[in-house]
């Protein structure tokens, strides 16, 4: 086999390939035995049938096509091999000579990894908030609490805000009761504006047993957008009784003896969740800058293919939910319509694309390699974010044919953790902020010193690495080894 390489841009390829007759003889083999167990020729037994008379039989041109659709695939493989192409598209084939006895010749033109010059990343610095918790957010949090604890009383009196009501709904349009438009005994806090436009404005000052209409959007169903009747009846109203904020509350909601000691827990807490958020926000600028300081062209058709695939899924999530695109930028509070949905969505994936490029660059610049340790931590992880087991997780990968993408983003974590590692952060006053000290509650991480929650992009629960461990992970550990060699050799979807 023969093989060049045209570079078409620096994301895009052409491959001229030229595979001598004698390299075809597996496909011609492969082909006549697919093609003796389906035709039938009297005198030869299934399977039996000469490839001469199968020739004969079909036609040589026919014959030769089903060997191209074999072999070109195979072929093509290997020389992505030899040459060491990063591919991340699948590619546009074109063949160009077949000459019967002689040579296959063709071209695939496909979109690759483009070769990016990285600066020195020895000296980075990134400045992220102070970590400051004020009286105003522990007196939100305590609050909290104290609604938790909270009791309703009935009282002889119009609703209020904050009150509970028992309501009875329907909802109507022209005249006729809509389906699933009515409902009775719903529990309703006044205020919340959690259910429907209009219904607060409307409730509020009922008493017992008084009703009242307005008019609403209708979200969802063939007539969303319409505008509907709806009447509300309110049959109770209790209002609700929150405790005292003393020590005896501190000792009934929490496993302290007086609210001075509960307030301190919360500040702890808050100071705590803060301080994680810091190594986000750490990691999101030293992202932000390397995306600024580092050149990336990305694959238009790449960008693309991303677009259509999130757009699709959206479709079917507003299906599934009975919605349109306006309904759900209503509902959403998304100003300008699909066109600023559209450039928001764009923006992100090409991000998201420049961003793996880049960590990939960085990994093999490193040498950065993933072992067991970095796959059973990343796979516990990731099995606590989406509330299943480890086990669970690893035989969804499994199934998914997605092992590979799987390890060469473990790959690029391990290679942002290390580099966040190496990052000087300071908050804005000036204090080194130490991710090291997050070490002791966190789940162990695909990267070496910076926590996985950082360093993944998600917060986890302290308890994460109680999870279980199982056969089944160790099984995709397992095959996840036999694919680190590709997957660090390629780019997976953004």
């Amino acid at each position: 086999m023969k093989s060049t390489i045209e570079n078409l841009g620096p994301t895009r390829v052409r491959l001229a390939i030229e595979v001598p007759w004698s390299d075809l003889d597996h496909a011609f083999g492969e082909v006549y035995k697919e093609l003796g167990k389906q035709v039938r020729v009297p005198g030869f037994r299934p399977g039996k049938v000469p490839n001469r008379v199968l020739d004969q039989r079909i036609g040589r041109p026919v014959v030769l096509e089903q060997v191209v659709q074999h072999a070109v695939p195979e072929v093509y493989s290997e020389a992505i091999r030899e040459n060491q192409v990063r591919v991340i598209s699948q590619p546009e084939v074109e063949v160009t000579r077949i000459d019967d006895g002689e040579a296959l010749a063709f071209t695939a033109e496909v979109d690759v990894a483009p070769t990016l010059e990285l600066p020195p990343l020895d000296s980075l610095a990134v400045t992220v908030d102070d970590v400051e918790v004020t009286d105003e957010e522990i007196d939100a949090q305590v609050s909290v609490m104290r609604e938790r604890f909270a009791t309703l009383t009935g009282v002889e009196r119009a609703a209020a805000e904050g009150d509970y009501v028992s309501i009875d709904l329907e909802a109507t349009l022209n005249g006729e009761v809509l389906e699933d438009g009515s409902t009775t005994g719903m529990s309703y806090e006044v205020g919340s504006g959690g259910l429907m436009a209009g219904l607060d404005e409307a409730v509020t000052g009922l008493s017992a047993d008084e009703s009242a209409t307005f008019q609403t959007a209708l979200l969802s169903g063939d007539d969303a957008g319409e505008l509907a009747d709806v009447t509300v009846t309110v049959r109770s109203v209790k209002a609700k009784e929150l405790p005292e904020l003393d020590d005896e509350f501190a000792s009934i909601a929490s496993e302290f003896d007086t609210l001075a000691e509960l307030r301190e827990d919360v500040r702890t807490r808050l100071s705590r969740t803060k301080v994680l958020q810091q190594g986000a926000e750490a990691r999101d600028k030293l992202v932000e800058h390397l995306i600024e300081v580092i050149e990336v062209p990305v694959p238009e058709n790449m960008v693309e293919q991303e677009l259509a695939w999130r757009g699709q899924a959206m479709e079917r999530e507003l299906q599934q939910a009975g919605m349109d695109w306006d309904a759900y930028f209503t509902a959403a509070g998304i100003e300008g319509g699909r066109e600023a949905y559209d450039a928001e969505l764009r923006e992100n994936v090409e991000k998201a694309v420049k961003t793996q490029f880049i960590l990939d660059s960085i990994a093999d610049a490193r040498e950065v390699t993933v072992d067991n340790e970095d796959l059973s931590a990343q796979i516990m992880a990731q099995a606590q974010r989406n509330r299943v087991s480890p086990e669970q997780y690893a035989q969804q990968l499994q199934q998914g044919n997605n092992i590979a993408d799987f390890v060469a983003d473990v790959r690029r974590t391990k290679a942002l953790a290390q580099l966040l590692d190496e990052t000087t952060i300071t908050d804005a006053s000036g204090n080194v902020v130490d991710l090291e000290a997050l070490r002791p509650r966190t789940v162990a991480a695909a990267g070496d010193d910076v926590p996985e929650e950082v360093a993944g992009g998600d917060v986890a629960d302290d308890d994460a690495d109680n999870e279980a461990e199982g056969g089944a992970t160790d099984t995709v550990v397992t095959d996840a080894e036999a694919a680190v060699d590709d997957a660090e050799g390629s780019t997976a979807k953004a």
